[in-house]
């Protein structure tokens, strides 16, 4: 029998499974109510006007759409892109560029290849993103953070800790942030917040990268100006991704930065899959053009809303005494915390006998702790298994903790 572990890299080490990715295989057993992964309805896809925008880009463009294309994807669609953005209050400068990406999570991955070296510190959130920490982890990064409240990430926390590393011989390269509708806590950060982040991104001289998957899905108005408008010299790396506002099957995201950054992160990507398939290129930019992803984003954000409002009535009447949870403004997650003593991910396989999935917190805090909390996802489940679904959940928790 072949020792293959005496071949693998020494980079391996980093990896570990996403628990996102494997509790997504829960999602497929109709016995179980699946609040675990960040799921858009797939009530929300236009599946018929995709269809005959798929035929018709084939049959009209399909020398092109069905070709190799450039690693920084059809100029067509990244000029599409930039209006899309600017739509959205997102501003995009003249010296910027913007590369189209296998998904916003290839856009992670390049960002950590091209600036991470092993040792490097990344100021995050606590919690945040599994699947960004995951990344850098991949490159060798180290983690500071900061947690986050009902105004988003505590940027003087965030601060000290960064000036102390700073003084101890540390470097630090980058901030990463979801500011508006986090995942996965749902919290949107404020606006003095947001200018108090940018001002120390100056001060000490980093990179900031802006994840924004989740702020189409807004279900009233918010100050919620993304750090891209607001940036004033060109630091803040922009992410957007329309898998949760047209579909994740068609991988399609991107980054928006300074030209000098897009340059770099295209070297990379010709080592990793050459560009993103035209095809789904073509089909995205035809269905924003053709309104279809505009149509999307209200529908769904009224869906949402509504899935939204009952969980959080469902999370009143059924969690323990004790317990208490984000009340976010959008996007597609509530994150929760239950008393102390309580270890969700251990609790987990049990839940799952009785009929209902969560992501256990542990996982979204870079330096350890959470273990009390979890990952709701209101997004996917249908609108009349919620309820049933909270139900099943705290009185399980009622149980463990009345033992």
């Amino acid at each position: 029998m072949v020792d293959y572990s005496k071949f693998l890299a020494d980079r391996t080490k980093y990896m570990k499974a996403s628990e996102i990715r494997e509790l997504l295989k829960l999602a497929e057993q109709g016995n179980v109510i699946s609040f675990a992964g960040g799921l858009p309805d797939p009530a929300t896809f236009p599946k018929e006007k995709l269809s005959k925008i798929a035929a018709r880009v084939i049959e009209e463009q399909g020398d092109m759409a069905l070709q190799y294309g450039p690693t920084l994807g059809v100029t067509q669609f990244r000029n599409i892109l930039k209006q899309f953005m600017r739509r959205n209050n997102v501003k995009v400068n003249d010296n910027d560029d913007v590369i189209v990406t296998t998904g916003s999570q290839e856009s992670l991955y390049l960002i950590g290849k091209v600036f991470v070296d092993p040792g490097d510190y990344v100021l995050v959130e606590a919690p945040t993103y599994l699947a960004a920490l995951n990344v850098f982890r991949q490159f060798g990064a180290k983690f500071a953070s900061a947690p986050v409240d009902e105004n988003g990430m505590k940027v003087d926390v965030l601060e000290e800790r960064a000036k102390k590393l700073i003084k101890e011989g540390a470097r630090i390269k980058l901030i990463y942030t979801i500011p508006t509708c986090q995942n996965p806590s749902g919290v949107t950060m404020s606006r003095e917040r947001r200018k108090h982040l940018l001002e120390l991104a100056e001060e000490l001289d980093l990179l900031v990268v802006e994840d924004d998957p989740y702020s189409f899905f807004s279900f009233k108005p918010v100050d919620a100006e993304p750090l891209k408008t607001m940036d004033k010299s060109g630091r803040v790396i922009y992410l957007s991704t329309l898998s949760k506002i047209l579909s994740p099957g068609m991988r399609i995201g991107w980054t928006l930065a300074n030209s000098e950054i897009i340059r770099s992160l295209e070297l990379a990507k010709q080592a990793v899959d050459l560009h993103t398939p035209n095809l789904t290129q073509y089909i995205a930019m035809e269905a924003i053009k053709e309104g279809v992803i505009d149509e999307g984003i209200e529908r769904a954000k009224k869906l949402y809303k509504e899935k939204r409002d009952i969980m959080l009535e469902a999370l009143e009447k059924y969690f323990p005494e004790g317990s208490s949870w984000t009340r976010p403004i959008g996007g597609l997650f509530i994150f929760a915390y239950l008393p102390k003593g309580i270890d969700t991910k251990k609790l987990l396989p049990e839940a799952v006998k009785r009929g209902v999935a969560y992501v256990p917190g542990q996982s979204f805090f870079a330096e350890g702790g959470g273990e009390n909390t979890l990952r709701l996802n209101f997004s996917y489940p249908p609108i009349d298994l919620i309820e049933e679904g909270i139900k099943r959940l705290g009185n399980f928790f009622k149980e463990v903790l009345n033992k």
